[in-house]
C-alpha cells in the first residue's frame, strides 16, 4: 500500500524539500494548491497523514487542524518554527498527533511519519482486540478501533487517534495501572521528542470525551506514575 501524505506548507522551498524526500521513500505526496481551499482540498484528497506548518495565509494550521477533526481522525504532525511549548502543547490540543519544530533533520521527519503511519495503519493499528474483531467492551463502555469511536449507553464521540490510543491501552490494563512511561510509548515511538505536557494535554482531552458520554471521573490520575481506567465507575454507570 502506498500511502499518501498532504503537505500544508506555505514555503515553497520547505514543501518541495520535505515531498522530494519522502517520494523517494514510496510515499504518494501533495503539496497544498490553494491556501484558501485547504479543507476542500483535504476531503478531495482523503490522505493517510496530513503534515501541516502552523503558520499558514488565511488561517493558520491549528484553525484548520480543528476544521479537519470535525470530520476526520487522520494522523496530522504539525512542523513549524514556532518552538515554545505552549505552542506544543496547543498544537496537540487542536487535534495534532505530533509536533517537529524547524529548523529540522529530514531524516527525523522521515521517522516520525514512518511511527504515525505504522501506529494507525500498520503493526500497532488495533493492537488489543481479538483477532478478527475491531471492537473493545468493558462495563459498557464500546471502542470501535476501525472507525474511531467510543461509545457509551447510546452516545458516541470519536476520538483522534491518540485519544484512540490511550482509551485502547486503558482498557487493555483495566483494573491496573498504565504508567506514563506505557501511554507516552503507546502513542510515540521515539519519547525523547515529546514535551510530557503533551500526554496531559491527550488524556485531559479523552477524559471531557469520557465525560460528554456520561462517564465523569472515569480516568484515575497517579500523580507522578500514571493513570487507571475506573472500571467500578463505568459499571456503576452502566448499571
Amino acid at each position: 500500500m502506498a500511502f499518501s501524505i498532504y503537505i500544508v506548507e506555505d514555503d515553497e522551498t520547505i514543501g518541495h524539500l520535505v515531498a522530494g524526500h519522502l517520494a523517494r521513500y514510496g510515499y504518494v505526496v501533495t503539496l497544498t494548491k490553494d491556501f484558501r481551499e485547504v479543507e476542500r482540498e483535504f476531503e478531495s484528497l482523503q490522505p493517510n497523514l496530513v503534515v501541516m506548518d502552523v503558520n499558514l495565509p488565511y488561517q493558520d494550521g491549528f484553525h484548520l487542524c480543528r476544521a479537519i477533526r470535525r470530520k476526520s481522525k487522520v494522523p496530522l504532525l504539525f512542523l513549524t518554527a514556532r518552538s515554545g511549548e505552549m505552542e506544543q502543547v496547543l498544537g496537540i490540543e487542536s487535534g495534532g498527533d505530533d509536533y517537529l519544530v524547524k529548523p529540522f533533520h529530514l531524516e527525523v521527519l522521515l521517522a516520525k511519519v514512518k511511527a504515525i503511519l505504522r501506529r494507525t495503519y500498520g503493526e500497532y493499528a488495533g493492537a488489543g482486540a481479538q483477532a478478527g474483531t475491531t471492537m473493545m467492551r468493558l462495563g459498557g463502555l464500546e471502542l470501535n478501533l476501525s472507525r474511531g469511536e467510543l461509545g457509551f449507553r447510546g452516545k458516541t464521540e470519536r476520538l483522534t487517534h491518540n485519544e484512540l490510543m490511550l482509551i485502547r491501552i486503558l482498557m487493555e490494563k483495566v483494573g491496573e495501572l498504565a504508567s506514563r512511561e506505557e501511554c507516552l510509548e503507546a502513542l510515540w515511538d521515539d519519547v525523547s521528542f515529546v514535551d510530557d505536557n503533551t500526554l496531559t494535554v491527550n488524556v485531559t482531552r479523552l477524559r471531557a470525551k469520557l465525560e460528554s458520554l456520561g462517564l465523569k471521573d472515569a480516568i484515575e490520575t497517579r500523580r507522578g506514575m500514571g493513570y487507571r481506567l475506573a472500571v467500578e465507575r463505568l459499571e456503576a454507570c452502566a448499571g
